[in-house]
């Protein structure tokens, strides 16, 4: 039952402006890949290892010219694998790496043996990944939580990761429920994901494949102790996104931070590469039953949350809609917001009640993420227990599914045990004393609360109406998320976006079927693709901003007439008295270091 009485109507229409808003950046993603892509195909089809420091997927996309990669790795790599059957992948990327195979074949291969190969490796990636997943199940339905109330979440990050299982472990026993362990700072910015377990670190833990086996078996060791299971999340980020989500299904990772647009914002990576990243990403997580954690929060750290709070709900709706059209439904959505406001604002608290009801009124099926404040902590130590207590108090009357805790040394140094001890002393206490408050509260038809709520909502649709105007790409330009424009041509890893020609990856939902795109052999040049034109950096000029991401329904009605202008020049004309096709509106597929 509502306790804002929003309105309906405005509900349906934001989702609708906030999907209308992915469609043109996803039909850019359609016709492009990224080697970060190409490498996470390497490692579902069981590449590890490195050579010289680099990891062989680095060298084996490397191997490839612009050319043969715009095809995609894995029609390449599986026709090496079928040239060379006695070596496995692994073996084969390291051979790849040395120089001892290549990619220039000197006879051609019918595509079907290539599909066939392609299937088997995907078969045995989804049976690794569906195996960690019902792992996981087994031991939540063996250990099920029995309280209620928000999920305790609680961050480790000392660097190394020896270190990080002590506290981890320590934590769980101290009543934590999810452990996120934070990453080095900006490896957010490498192309590659380091090898092997790491002893060093800054402000963080290096996320390696490694380190979450490692981790993983240590919180499974607390599930049995305590008879209570704790969940792991990392951070899937930046310009290797989709390997880590690889590598987080591997291992049986619970959650993984994965934003649409933080990495643009807050490290500078081009929206390109972010936007493409982040779907292949997206079906990894849905794949692997993985829950998606949002970055909204981090708005709030560099635009006011009294006048900007309508950022953070226009994002989510964003977010959503990514998530649903790369597979995630709702209950593997977990959106993010922060308790952030100025406290010397009157009515502060108030506000920050409507803003957590709006949240969890909105998306009544999605798990929320609610942040602490750390924008207005110092080193007042008390003051800064008393603030975390009010934001634990308002996740609890409010109903939040995972409340990251916050710690009353924020503004001093990294946390101590003893920090957190008393962190998870001021939650349970609040959290305990307080368990029915959410069903007891009601609020005022037209008071301060609901009236908040209802102002944010009213400015969250005005925004959304004018990224829909601008396109996505071109409201980031402009400044309008977090206050932190950036260029569209700008930032790091657009040299690793590559357009589509014939290409080919057999993990891809639109390939699971049939490969119209894909060439009959491989081992000669790709035929150009028949979309080609369609798609072709259609995010280039600003002159053309309105056809590659503005405009929604019109948008897409465009490209059908296209479709079937191309349909009868190659001859496939509608037979006489056929009905046109109806235009029916697309499906709604839906903190980092």
């Amino acid at each position: 039952m509502s306790k804002l009485n929003l309105d309906r109507d405005q509900l349906d229409s934001s989702r609708k402006l906030a999907e209308s808003i992915t469609v043109p950046v996803l039909r850019y993603v359609d016709h492009h890949s990224t080697v970060s892509i190409e490498r996470s195909v390497l490692r579902l089809f069981g590449v590890e290892g490195d050579l010289k420091g680099l990891p062989l997927v680095n060298h084996v996309v490397d191997r490839l010219d612009p050319r043969k990669l715009s095809r995609g790795v894995a029609g390449w790599f599986c026709r090496a694998l079928i040239d060379h059957p006695r070596l496995k992948p692994s073996e084969l990327a390291l051979a790849v790496a040395k120089g001892e195979i290549s990619f220039d074949f000197p006879s051609e291969l019918p595509f079907e043996r290539i599909e066939r190969l392609g299937k088997d490796l995907v078969a045995k990636a989804w049976a690794r990944i569906d195996q960690a997943s019902q792992e996981r199940k087994r031991l939540k339905n063996r250990y099920r939580r029995t309280a209620e109330g928000p999920l305790k979440y609680l961050i480790v990050a000392t660097g190394n990761i020896h270190d990080d299982v002590i506290q981890a472990k320590a934590a769980a026993e101290m009543g934590a429920d999810i452990i996120a362990v934070i990453r080095s700072t900006a490896q957010s910015l490498l192309d590659f994901v380091p090898e092997g377990l790491t002893t060093e670190g800054f402000g963080g833990t290096y996320a390696t494949q490694k380190n979450f086996e490692l981790m993983r078996k240590a919180l499974d060791e607390s599930a049995q102790e305590l008879k209570r299971y704790v969940a792991l999340t990392n951070y899937s980020s930046g310009l290797c996104m989709p390997e880590i989500a690889v590598m987080g299904a591997f291992e049986g990772l619970d959650y993984l931070l994965n934003d649409s647009m933080y990495g643009i914002l807050f490290r500078d990576i081009n929206m390109k590469r972010t936007f493409t990243d982040q779907h292949f990403s997206r079906i990894i997580c849905a794949k692997a039953e993985i829950t998606i954690m949002t970055g909204e929060d981090n708005y709030l750290t560099t635009a006011e949350s009294h006048r900007e709070w309508h950022q953070v709900l226009a994002s989510q709706l964003i977010n959503e809609a990514f998530a649903k059209r790369a597979g995630l439904p709702d209950y593997q959505v977990a959106l993010g917001h922060a308790f952030e406001m100025d406290p010397a604002i009157e009515d502060s608290i108030l506000m920050e009640i409507a803003q957590a009801q709006l949240v969890r009124e909105f998306f009544p099926f999605s798990p929320i993420k609610f942040m602490p404040p750390t924008r207005h902590k110092s080193g007042d130590v008390f003051f800064a227990n008393l603030y975390d207590g009010l934001f634990n108090l308002t996740g609890a009357m409010t109903g939040q599914t995972i409340q990251l805790l916050g710690m009353a040394t924020e503004a001093i140094h990294n946390p101590f045990l003893m920090d957190r001890y008393a962190s998870l002393k001021n939650a349970n206490y609040i959290f305990r004393g307080a368990h029915d408050l959410y069903r007891e509260l009601s609020f005022l038809p037209n008071g301060k609360i609901v009236r908040r709520a209802r102002q944010v909502l009213e400015n969250a649709i005005k925004l959304l109406k004018r990224v829909q105007g601008l396109g996505l790409m071109g409201a980031i330009e402009h400044g309008l998320f977090a206050h932190m424009p950036r260029e569209r041509e700008g930032g790091k890893g657009l040299d690793g976006v590559f357009q589509k020609e014939g290409y080919y990856n057999p993990f891809l939902p639109s390939q699971a079927g049939s490969y119209e795109e894909a060439p009959a052999s491989f081992g000669r040049p790709a035929r150009p693709s028949p979309r080609r034109d369609e798609g072709r950096h259609e995010e280039r000029r600003g002159g053309e901003r309105g056809r590659e991401e503005g405009r929604g329904g019109g948008d897409r009605e465009q490209g059908r007439r296209r479709s079937r202008s191309r349909g009868r020049r190659r001859g496939r004309r509608r037979p006489e008295g056929a009905a046109e096709e109806s235009s029916a509106p697309v499906k709604e597929g839906s903190d980092e270091q």
